[in-house]
């Protein structure tokens, strides 16, 4: 397996990880078995960086990865999230929070479902306006003094805010969507990540599964599917953004890949300081994966497909709008 740095501060992890988040929540029914299986098998073929949040389930994913990856501790990257809140009886509502005295709390709730001493890679996963990043960051930071902590990350941050956490502790690695059809990174987040040595990790490099090729109608989505609310898959958005899938699927049969193969090898050339984490709960669709590593593309290779997916081609926003406004504070 590939392996990628990400950051300055020396946290090595497989060029391609996994998104852990569908396996509990968001995607349709669960089958616990089989996303451990995928686990497993994720380690047999030399993943070494997982990725979860307390968000998930909500709280369920943490404990799900925690135990799958129990037995080989030592040898994985685990990254998980706070700062989205979620109550379990009611799920469906969202909430931010980034206090210092929250920051601490839940670092401790994670670290016991995780059933770990120390988290690798401790994200805040949304900004919350009403805290000044440098309070956050600055309770962030003495987790990793105590031990509990050994790199922090943000997610969906803006330049100006990753330069203003950065300045308080190290950022290792910075967490966006990132893929053909979401490109908001390259409007100055990737340049500021690669100004100040920050790693990358684009999640959805597949689009949510749409570059995949293999949802053709909105019917294909399972009752309770988060995809059903999504912009992105309404009304005529869905038949624009199928077009658009199309064509990646022409040039992906013509070089003897599969759709999610080449938009993988597109997210991965987009440099060696990015690590994307597709997620999955089966392990076929793993394998199919980690087929994107030996689909390595010439730079001509790479400015066709990105022509064949323009900044803002993609039809419809990626969130609804109420979650729009918690991105790329």
């Amino acid at each position: 397996m590939l392996t990628r740095t990400l950051g300055t501060q020396g946290l090595t992890v497989s060029a391609l990880g996994l998104g852990c988040m569908g396996m509990s929540d968001f995607y349709g029914q669960r089958d616990d078995a089989e996303s451990a299986a995928t686990i497993h098998h994720a380690v047999e073929r030399g993943i070494t960086f997982f990725d979860t949040a307390d968000m998930y389930g909500p709280h369920t994913n943490e404990t799900l990865v925690g135990q799958a990856l129990a037995g080989v501790r030592h040898n994985v990257v685990i990254a998980t999230k706070f700062g989205i809140l979620r109550a379990p009886a009611n799920p469906a509502v969202r909430g931010v929070c980034g206090r210092p005295d929250y920051v601490r709390s839940a670092c401790e709730a994670s670290l016991k479902r995780l059933g770990v001493e120390t988290i690798d890679l401790y994200y805040q996963h949304r900004v919350d306006p009403q805290v000044p990043i440098e309070e956050t960051v600055g309770a962030m930071a003495e987790l990793v003094r105590m031990g509990k902590v050994r790199f922090l990350g943000l997610s969906e941050v803006s330049p100006a805010t990753l330069r203003r956490a950065h300045a308080v502790h190290p950022i290792s690695a910075v967490q966006s969507e990132y893929s053909l059809w979401t490109r908001d990174p390259e409007e100055g987040l990737l340049q500021t990540c690669r100004e100040l040595g920050v790693g990358f990790v684009p999640y959805s490099p597949l689009g949510r599964g749409f570059l995949t090729g293999q949802i053709r109608r909105f019917e294909d989505f399972e009752p309770g599917d988060y995809r059903r609310n999504s912009p992105r898959f309404q009304g005529e958005n869905f038949q624009k953004n199928l077009d658009l899938v199309a064509r990646l699927q022409g040039m992906a049969s013509a070089r003897g890949c599969t759709a999610s193969q080449l938009a993988l090898a597109w997210v991965l050339g987009q440099g060696g300081d990015l690590a994307p984490i597709p997620g999955t709960k089966r392990r076929d669709r793993l394998d199919e994966n980690l087929g994107a590593l030996e689909q390595v593309l010439c730079p001509g290779e790479l400015q066709e497909l990105s022509g064949l997916f323009p900044p803002g081609a993609a039809a419809g926003t990626r969130y609804p709008e109420a979650m729009m406004h918690m991105v790329n504070r």
